[in-house]
C-alpha cells in the first residue's frame, strides 16, 4: 500500500462486516476494493459520482460472487471448462500482500493497494495446480483506475497449467439504449447466443436493443463506451488481454437472476477486456502479467459531431 500517513489508502469495514480497502486521490476521486474477491466495487470521479454498477440485489456473503463492480473471471472464463462459471478467485479472500515484487515498468503514479490470492487445500482439489496471483489497483493522479495482474505457476511437480481471465467490468450508465460502444466495428466475435457461432462485427458502432453476449477477437489496446445522456466516454485501455466481451442481460434475463433488479439492465453495460480464444499456458515459474486502464472522458467529446477514433487514438 502507499501513502497510509495521509489516509488515501484506509483498511475498514464493508458490507456484512467484510474488510475493505478504500483508496482516495487528493483530488476527490476514490475507489473501493474489497478482500472478498479482491472485487472492485465503487470507482468515482472527483465530483464522487459513481462510475461502476453494483446490483441493488448484489449478495456480499461468501461463497457468492458480488454482483457488480469489477469481478475478476479466473482461472476460467464463463462455463469454458470443468470448474464453476468464471472460476473460483472472485469467490475467495484475498490477503494484502506486503512484500510484493517490484512492478517493472513502474506505475506507482498514484494510490494503491496490493493483493494475494494462493490456492487452499480445497482450491487444489478442484483445480489441482499451485500459483500466485498478484494484483495491484491503482487510482491515478487524474482518476483513473488501473488493475495490474500477475499470474505465476508455483508448481512443483514440472507441470504447465492453463487458463482463461477476464476483468468482469460493470461501468454504470444513464440509459442502455442511449450507449454505444466503439473500436469494435469489423471485428470477428462467438455469439454467446448462438452457440459462440462466429460473426464479424457490422455497422459503425455497437448500440443496445435487446440481450447482447458477445466475445469479441483480437480487439484494439482501446474501445470507448459512448453515454449521451450523461455526456461522458468511458475509455477502456487494456495490454495482454485481446479479447473483449459485451453483455447486458435485457429484461428477460435481468428478472431471472436473484441478485440483480428487474430494471437495472437499464442502467449497467459490462465491457470486459479479457484472454478467452486462445487460453493462456504456464511452465512452471513463468510469469503472465496484464492490466486495464479506465477513464471516464467529460463531456466536452460529445458535440453532437464526435469522432470516436479522437478518442480513441487519444491517451
Amino acid at each position: 500500500m502507499s501513502e497510509t500517513e495521509n489516509k488515501s489508502v484506509e483498511i475498514t469495514k464493508g458490507v456484512n462486516g467484510l474488510e475493505k480497502i478504500i483508496l482516495r486521490e487528493i483530488r476527490g476521486s476514490s475507489a473501493e476494493v474489497y478482500l472478498y474477491g479482491a472485487h472492485v466495487t465503487s470507482w468515482k470521479n472527483e465530483q464522487g459520482e459513481e462510475l461502476l454498477f453494483v446490483s441493488s440485489k448484489a449478495i456480499f456473503k461468501p461463497s457468492k460472487p458480488i454482483r457488480g463492480g469489477i469481478p475478476i473471471c479466473f482461472p476460467q472464463f464463463s462455463n469454458m471448462g470443468s470448474l464453476e462459471a468464471h472460476g473460483f478467485a472472485r469467490n475467495r479472500v484475498w490477503t494484502i500482500d506486503t512484500d510484493p515484487p517490484p512492478l517493472l515498468p513502474n506505475v506507482t503514479d498514484g494510490v494503491f493497494v496490493d493483493l494475494l490470492l494462493k490456492p487452499t487445500e480445497e482450491d487444489l482439489k478442484i483445480w489441482p495446480h499451485s500459483f500466485e496471483y498478484r494484483l495491484r489497483v491503482t487510482l491515478g493522479p487524474g482518476g483513473d483506475l488501473m488493475l495490474t495482474s500477475r499470474i505465476r505457476n508455483t508448481n512443483t511437480d514440472g507441470k504447465a497449467f492453463t487458463f482463461t481471465f477476464a476483468y468482469h467490468t460493470y461501468f454504470s450508465v444513464s440509459d442502455i439504449s442511449e450507449v454505444r460502444v466503439e473500436g469494435l466495428e469489423t471485428f470477428d466475435y462467438l455469439d454467446n447466443l448462438k452457440n459462440r457461432e462466429r460473426y464479424t462485427e457490422q455497422g459503425d458502432a455497437i448500440t443496445f436493443e435487446s440481450e447482447v453476449d458477445k466475445i469479441y477477437l483480437s480487439t484494439p489496446t482501446k474501445i470507448a463506451i459512448l453515454d449521451h445522456e450523461k455526456k461522458r466516454t468511458f475509455v477502456v485501455r487494456k495490454d495482454g488481454l485481446p479479447d473483449a466481451v459485451v453483455w447486458n442481460p435485457w429484461d428477460k434475463k435481468a428478472k431471472a437472476m436473484a441478485d440483480f433488479g428487474d430494471d437495472e439492465y437499464k442502467h449497467m453495460l459490462c465491457v470486459e477486456a479479457a484472454a478467452i480464444e486462445k487460453p493462456i499456458t504456464l511452465k512452471p515459474g513463468e510469469e503472465w502479467k496484464v492490466r486495464q486502464e479506465l477513464s471516464a472522458v467529460p463531456s466536452s467529446y460529445f458535440s453532437g459531431q464526435l469522432d470516436p477514433s479522437k478518442v480513441l487514438q487519444s491517451s
